[in-house]
């Protein structure tokens, strides 16, 4: 399962050298009952709601905005049993600024509701480019 970068992969994420937005997808599993170190009790959705209530101001002060989000339906090529609760892409006007995010004082307290909330979550940095009319464009 995969809640937080390692320290390696937010090395490669810093060294990057785009410049301009990126994309965030993320695809996030909850778990039933949140895992606090504290003992807190809640459902995974109500920590992962207390986590964007307390990140969000955050967020948006760095020039983060929800591109696109939309609910699971059905995984249609992977494996069958793998589900995602939530899934969004969140756009950022560069990696510098998802930085500064996750270094502010107010995130790395807030990020312990997402941490006590995710059971399983991929979070891939795409770096956005016009849309066309096919495939592969």
């Amino acid at each position: 399962m995969f809640v937080d970068p390692t320290r390696e992969m937010f090395g490669k994420f810093r060294r990057l050298a785009e410049e301009g937005p990126i994309h965030m997808l993320n695809l996030v599993r909850l778990r039933d009952k949140a895992e606090y170190a504290d003992g807190t009790k809640a459902t995974g959705a109500e920590a992962y709601a207390a986590y964007g209530r307390e990140s969000g101001p955050i967020f948006r002060r760095v020039g983060g905005r929800i591109a696109w989000s939309g609910d699971f339906r059905l995984m249609l090529i992977g494996p069958e049993e793998e589900h995602w609760d939530i899934c969004f892409i969140a756009e950022y006007p560069s990696g510098a600024a998802f930085v500064e995010m996750v270094k502010d004082r107010d995130y790395q307290k807030a990020v312990r509701h997402r941490q006590a909330a995710v059971l399983d979550s991929r979070l891939i940095r795409m770096a956005p480019r016009n849309s066309g009319a096919g495939f592969g464009e």
